[in-house]
């Protein structure tokens, strides 16, 4: 039947399509892997890749971010593990919500 035909070359275009974008993925978290080793000392990347198995979301903002300070060369050298907790702290730091008494 043609349209049973049509429905598996459809299918396999899918799937070609969704195994293509799974391997573009992988390779740019490659990419990205290897910037960090260049960024970051041996202890700093394993706290990093820590938090990418935890948390990939906040993972990918890390990342971002150091990527961003070394493209705007406000990286010299290596992060340690102190200043990648540093950045790590400004990031999650919450400020605490003020509650305001009127009195009438």
């Amino acid at each position: 039947m043609p349209g049973e035909e049509e429905e598996q070359q459809e299918y396999q275009k899918n799937l070609k399509r969704r195994v293509n974008d799974a391997l573009k993925r992988a390779q740019q978290e490659e990419q990205r892997k290897e910037l960090m080793k260049q960024f970051l000392e041996p202890a700093a990347f394993e706290r990093l890749m820590n938090i990418r198995a935890t948390n990939p979301e906040f993972y990918a903002q890390v990342t971002g971010l150091i990527i961003q300070l070394a493209q705007q060369r406000r990286i010299s050298g290596k992060l340690t593990e102190v200043q990648l907790k540093s950045i790590l702290a400004k990031m999650t730091e919450r400020r605490e919500p003020t509650i305001e008494f009127k009195h009438k």
